[in-house]
């Protein structure tokens, strides 16, 4: 039998369908989710910050290991499931894509801390003994706050999420490299990782992107190999690697409209791109996961 694939919005993890916010503790909210355990993904932030309990959690086919004190992003689209040992506990956080609009200028500031970058190498933050009872503070403020009706109830709970954010990029490292985030060649590559998330379907080759930043593709590859340490088309082809290994998670589509969604003239050539990214082929990476 083909198992659907969920994509959740935030209606469904709120008792009072309430669109934009929930903060909680996560063992009660825990006990009002039942599929927990099978790959699905979101269309808002999410984020769990553990103080007790372990076990496995997966984002996008990376594994890692539970623990106490350790805090997990996620931003819309990405896949992943739990696997819970032990009692659970700690705070729950889940926004949706607009939750911030109305209350910040600048559009794309979350980008500016690297756990909400969709990159599951910096999407778990392990918090020192010396931060655990500030987020703690906040974050059970936060849960109190969420509780009330006030007018400026949501104000409130923007503020207390900015400031969690803020420690979290100061434990992270974040403000370190504060200044290097801001000169031309690393806001260069923001907006090309930006637009790939826009065109990645159709548009696979750097001169592309080159074009629409105003530089040379020669400019574009050696700015990536200087910040990020890749080429610029290995980060287009990650990109389309990443949304297959999601799609074929789904168990309701074939390899073959998986194809014909990422935009391949047919399956031969996508299980060949496929397999000379990731060592293996379609059909595997499915069984495998």
């Amino acid at each position: 039998m083909k198992r659907a694939f969920p994509v959740y919005d935030i209606c469904k993890f709120s008792l009072t369908q309430e669109e934009d916010i929930i903060i909680k503790r996560f063992a009660p909210y825990l006990k009002t989710l039942t599929k927990v355990h099978f790959p699905h993904r979101h269309d808002f932030y999410h984020l769990v910050f553990f103080t007790h309990g372990g076990g496995g959690h997966s984002i996008d086919f990376e594994q890692f290991k539970i623990q106490p004190f350790h805090v997990y992003f996620m931003v819309p689209g990405q896949v992943h499931d739990w696997s819970f040992e032990g009692e659970m506990d700690g705070y729950v956080i889940n926004f949706s894509t607009v939750f911030f609009q109305s209350f910040l200028l600048n559009t794309h500031y979350l980008d500016q801390f690297s756990f909400f970058r969709g990159n599951v190498s910096t999407c778990t933050l392990n918090i020192p003994e010396a931060q655990q009872q500030r987020a703690i503070e906040i974050l059970e403020k936060a849960v109190q706050e969420e509780e009330q009706a006030g007018k400026f109830r949501q104000d409130i709970l923007r503020v207390l999420l900015l400031e969690f954010f803020l420690l979290m990029s100061k434990v992270n490292g974040d403000m370190e490299t504060s200044a290097v985030q801001e000169n031309h060649s690393y806001t260069l590559v923001r907006n090309f990782e930006r637009l790939i998330e826009e065109h990645y379907l159709h548009q696979r080759l750097p001169k592309y992107y080159a074009e629409q930043l105003c530089i040379s593709p020669s400019h574009l590859n050696a700015i990536c190999q200087d910040i990020l340490g890749t080429s610029a088309g290995e980060l287009i082809r990650n990109r389309i690697v990443l949304e297959a290994k999601r799609m074929l998670v789904n168990l309701d589509l074939t390899v073959g409209e998986i194809a014909y969604g990422l935009n391949f003239t047919d399956n031969s050539y996508f299980g060949k791109f496929f397999k000379n990214q990731t060592g293996m082929t379609p059909e595997v990476f499915r069984k495998k996961f």
